[in-house]
């Protein structure tokens, strides 16, 4: 395929998600430019479930109307199993998806751009380049989601940019935590052998030995074209120097078969199966599968064998200049998983030793948001990413149908590009998160709302630093597929935006976001002024930990 071709693909790609609306993985917000919301939580097991957009004090979305009830506003609690579901609020006005937390879209393709080379538009997906970024949202003080919604104006013909932001609360270190049990099936295929793949694997593991708890287990699993068991599940406390030594053993040989080492990963992982632990895979690779099956639909079905049948969840690593992307992305979502992707030993550490809590202590499984527009005040609206996350608006509250799983600590950011009606008032949308408890799979929602009268400032004011930066991620990505996102200053307007933001508040990783940015201006040739969606950059706060 053709750059043009694949630039007019993912053209098609972003105006079919215009249609189609189905956001929020591992949802969340924050309070940027004047976020307005109310919080919810309800446990079905202890107050029942509630239609969709209702609020605590039983005050329902506006437009929405459940069966038996004369008006909208009264209070309407979802039927239990088998008796009649509650209705949508309109055609075309519920968005509803998995929780998502996979980051690796960015990180390959800021690699790839690093190299000179644009990404293919089929390896971007926007919803993983915003949520690379971990902006400060509010947190809960228990284990469920914090749960806010803010936007601003893009200048552009009413439209305006909506975020809805989930986080959960963070791990402590030193407290306690259940224990892991991860079994690594590392890659060592000869494709394996180019400088950065698997002696980045190797330290990433030597990092990871020193950081797990002695109470952790762990078991590794190579394969090329055959699979090895060269760990058994062993618990790590005084395994530490003889896991180094497995570690440093390593070494490439021949094709690559994914098939076997997933096969023979999740054995490893059943038969060391471990009661209340987290039970994990973490696959290493390159994801570039050449010998046995090499189709993910033929492989997902083991992983979702086990996965249901034991709760165990897939943690894909990718590594390489050429990468499976979509390979992998498939396997860990089918996996109730996510995906993250390294190229430097900084990198590495991010995710092996800062991030490592949220890999291993999890806060909700099948989690789900959805998010109610109303059709008074929202004329249409425009979920930026998301594709392969769409739930069935009605199976929201089918706790058989599978969600994402979030960790401790994680943050979700989904973006959605609204369009109000002239002289507007009132609300806009209710977002609504539902998860099961990771020990006793009791579910529970949290709602967050925001208004008209919040989505007053311009996007490009001075004070918003952190609304601006998801904005500028979107938009990136967005540029990167093709698309025609309203509002859209140019990668230009976006690079300047970008790294104001990182001068302000001292991040490297926003700085590599405007680097990676001028990378792309210069390989798309785009250098045009910036477009009527963009005004001037006024003061902006700093010190926003973005990472």
């Amino acid at each position: 395929m053709s750059r043009q071709e694949a630039v007019a693909q993912g053209r098609r790609r972003a105006r079919f998600g215009a249609t189609i609306a189905g956001l929020l993985a591992v949802g969340l917000a924050v309070g940027g430019c004047g976020a307005s919301g109310e919080s919810r939580d309800a446990s079905h097991a202890e107050k029942g479930r509630t239609a969709p957009g209702t609020s605590g004090g039983g005050a329902t979305q506006p437009g929405y109307v459940a069966p038996g009830t004369a008006t909208p506003g009264a209070d309407a609690p979802v039927p239990e199993e088998g008796e009649q579901r509650s209705r949508p609020p309109a055609p075309d006005y519920l968005s509803t998806f998995a929780l998502d937390v996979d980051t690796a879209s960015y990180g390959y393709a800021r690699r790839t751009l690093g190299e000179g080379r644009l990404p293919d538009p089929s390896t971007v997906r926007p919803e993983e380049f915003v949520n690379s970024f971990r902006p400060d949202y509010p947190r809960p003080a228990d284990n469920g989601f914090g749960v806010s919604l803010d936007g601003a104006r893009t200048g552009r013909d009413g439209w305006s940019l909506v975020r809805v932001g989930l986080a959960t609360r963070g791990a402590d270190r030193s407290g306690e935590r259940p224990p892991a049990a991860l079994t690594f099936v590392v890659d060592i295929s000869g494709s394996m052998d180019e400088p950065g793949r698997l002696d980045l694997v190797k330290e990433s593991l030597r990092l990871l030995a020193d950081e797990l708890r002695d109470d952790d287990s762990m078991a590794l699993v190579t394969f090329s074209d055959e699979a090895e068991t060269r760990l058994p599940m062993t618990r790590v406390g005084e395994a530490r120097g003889r896991i180094r030594e497995v570690v440093e053993s390593l070494a490439t040989t021949s094709s690559t078969n994914v098939e076997a080492g997933v096969r023979t990963g999740y054995d490893v992982a059943v038969e060391g199966r471990r009661e209340g632990a987290t039970n994990r895979v973490v696959l290493l690779s390159d994801a570039l599968a050449n010998t046995g099956e090499t189709d993910a639909d033929g492989i997902l079905r083991r992983i979702d064998e086990e996965r249901r049948a034991h709760g165990i969840t897939l943690f894909g690593v990718g590594v390489g200049s050429e990468y499976g992307d979509e390979f992998m992305e498939t396997l860990a979502d089918k996996g109730d998983g996510h995906t993250t992707y390294v190229s430097t030993s900084e990198q590495a550490r991010k995710v092996f030793v800062d991030q490592l809590p949220a890999h291993v202590e999890l806060r909700a499984r099948d989690a789900k948001a959805q998010v109610a527009f109303d059709r008074r005040t929202v004329e249409s609206f425009r979920l930026i990413g998301y594709e392969n996350r769409e739930v069935a608006d009605e199976d929201f509250r089918d706790d058989r149908v599978d969600g994402g799983e979030v960790g401790a600590g994680h943050t979700v950011t989904a973006l959605y590009a609204v369009k109000t009606r002239p002289g507007a008032a009132g609300r806009v949308a209710t977002a609504t998160v539902r998860w099961l408890d990771p020990a006793t799979r009791a579910p529970h929602e949290r709602s967050g709302t925001v208004a008209v009268e919040a989505l007053g400032a311009g996007l490009w004011d001075g004070g918003h630093d952190s609304l601006q930066l998801t904005a500028i991620t979107a938009y990136f990505a967005d540029a990167l597929r093709g698309g025609d996102l309203p509002g859209d200053p140019g990668l230009r307007a976006l690079a300047e935006r970008a790294e104001g933001i990182a001068g302000r508040s001292g991040s490297t990783v926003v700085k590599e976001l405007a680097e990676a940015v001028r990378q792309a201006e210069r390989l798309l040739g785009d250098a045009a002024e910036p477009g009527e969606g963009a005004s001037r950059e006024g003061e902006l706060r700093s010190g926003d930990p973005y990472s």
